[in-house]
């Protein structure tokens, strides 16, 4: 049974207790050091930023936590993002997308409504003329941002007119005054795809932005889950129960009831407000700033000392890699699996910034398909490239599953060393596709139709050899006897070295 964390601060207390929160109780500027502090984190692995005394803000008991859904120094890699699906803070990247998959195939759970007395998310409402986003403490991120971004890891909820799909998503904001943001929406993204409809019948979008929320809904949030489906349906399909919910006090919304701050109000259906520059996952500096969609606030409801988690977004590792990544090859494993092919996981490499999807298959996939490799990844392409879920593989590797797709050092070595590099064994290339616009390398036409190439690297071996004759890694676990292993293992220490969990988990 998983674990199911119901709000943000049991979030913060859980990674506490495993030493991935940094209590920083020096004074710290939101102006630019606190993004910076963020961004160091990343490139450490440092535990998450926890800031308690920030400039201007010390009276108000408001904290910000930066780096809530990256990766981990502490021994646990992946321990923010396990908690946050209701496993264990040691759980493996493979055992995260196995557990994100299997929910899929589950009918999902609507959520539950609560009393708004109960609801931790209203000890506080703004209204009118007291509305002012600028009273929370919003880092300014980086150097060249536009301006200060409350929305780097929040909910946006919304909901089609006709009340038949709830949206939950994440896409990021931008203070434009006290009571006014810059929203980035996508024509092709489902945010931007219900207010379409919003603006077809000629009113303004109700949207509620939930900041500080459990810490399961941004996974899903950044799951290409199909259109029409509720992301908070799919999160009870995952715990077995359904989130708590209470309505918004402004626009007919639920929101999530522990969310630490509420921010409700109406997307225009003509007004912009200039947005940007923000960096973000491919991991260039942005120099550009733009006209987007302006979001007037109606109401704010936030709790007590209120956490506004942050996100330094940039080059690899950051919670655009480890959100969209692992969330993303969890929905193509459960389509690969539906598509009865012999995959047994998918993974974004976190560390190619959402450029690169690694897929493995079974190692007896040959005999049991009776497929050559050149069939097989055509199919595996016709599942990934139909839609939302390979927006964000460019390029996938295609290997058997003696490969643990989650170590690069193997993925590298493996395409390095079974990928051939003539185009008609080793590269398949497929026509345009659906495409994220963000790739650096993308023409103008390819960033605004959002379509552009893609390709397969063939890294199967099984249709080249015959069974038995195959080439089998010449690693520690298949190059010595059992004994020698374990004697090697259990006198580690004695050798001088310390202990090394990780050879002793590769060797489980």
């Amino acid at each position: 049974m998983l674990k199911h964390i119901k709000s943000f601060r049991q979030f913060v207390d859980d990674l506490d207790a495993v030493d991935d929160i940094q209590h920083i109780d020096a004074e710290v500027d939101w102006n630019l050091e606190i993004g910076a502090i963020i961004r160091r984190s990343y490139d450490l692995r440092a535990p998450a930023p926890l800031f308690t005394n920030i400039t201007g803000y010390r009276s108000s008991g408001f904290r910000v936590l930066g780096a809530p859904g990256s990766l981990s120094g502490s021994g646990h890699r992946f321990a923010r993002l396990a908690l946050a699906v209701g496993l264990p803070a040691d759980s493996t990247g493979q055992q995260i997308v196995q557990a994100l998959a299997d929910a899929r195939s589950r009918p999902g759970i609507p959520p539950v409504q609560i009393a708004a007395a109960d609801a931790p998310c209203k000890q506080n409402i703004m209204t009118g003329e007291d509305i002012d986003l600028l009273a929370f403490p919003t880092p300014f991120l980086h150097g060249n941002d536009g301006g200060r971004y409350i929305q780097t890891y929040g909910m946006n909820i919304v909901r089609t007119p006709d009340r038949s799909w709830t949206n939950w998503s994440i896409n990021r904001m931008m203070i434009a005054g006290k009571d006014t943001l810059a929203c980035l929406i996508p024509a092709p993204q489902h945010l931007g795809i219900i207010r379409s409809q919003w603006t077809a019948i000629g009113e303004p979008m109700p949207i509620a932005l939930a900041i500080g929320v459990e810490p399961g809904l941004p996974l899903v949030g950044g799951m290409p889950l199909p259109e029409g489906a509720d992301e908070s349906h799919y999160l009870g399909a995952l715990f077995g129960e359904g989130i708590e919910v209470v309505p918004a006090e402004t626009v007919d919304l639920p929101v999530p009831a522990t969310a630490e701050i509420v921010i409700e109000g109406h997307i225009s259906i003509d007004k912009t407000v200039m947005e940007g520059p923000f960096n973000e996952f491919p991991g260039y500096n942005a120099t550009d700033a733009s006209p987007k969609q302006l979001f007037t606030v109606s109401a704010i409801t936030y709790r007590d000392s209120a956490i506004l988690p942050a996100v330094t977004a940039g080059p690899p590792v950051e919670e655009d890699h480890t959100i969209i990544g692992t969330t993303s090859a969890a929905e193509i494993l459960h389509l690969l699996r539906q598509a009865e092919l012999p995959v047994t996981s998918a993974w974004y490499n976190f560390e190619a910034a959402l450029h690169w999807l690694s897929v493995a298959v079974r190692q007896d996939w040959h005999e049991t398909t009776g497929l050559g490799s050149h069939d097989l990844v055509q199919r595996i392409a016709e599942v990934i490239f139909a839609g939302k879920p390979g927006v964000n593989a460019p390029k996938i590797l295609v290997v058997e599953d003696d490969i643990d797709i989650t170590d690069l050092d193997q993925v590298v070595w493996a395409f390095a060393t079974r990928s051939h590099p003539d185009v008609d064994r080793g590269e398949f290339h497929f026509p345009t596709s659906p495409s994220d616009q963000l790739a650096v390398y993308l023409s103008p036409e390819e960033q605004h139709t959002f379509r552009a190439g893609k390709v397969i690297y063939n890294c199967l071996l099984a249709d080249l050899f015959p069974d038995g004759r195959r080439p089998v890694k010449g690693s520690f676990e298949n190059g010595w006897p059992r004994e020698i292993q374990q004697k090697v293992l259990t006198s580690w220490r004695d050798y001088g070295y310390a202990t090394s969990n990780d050879v002793m988990e590769k060797v489980r």
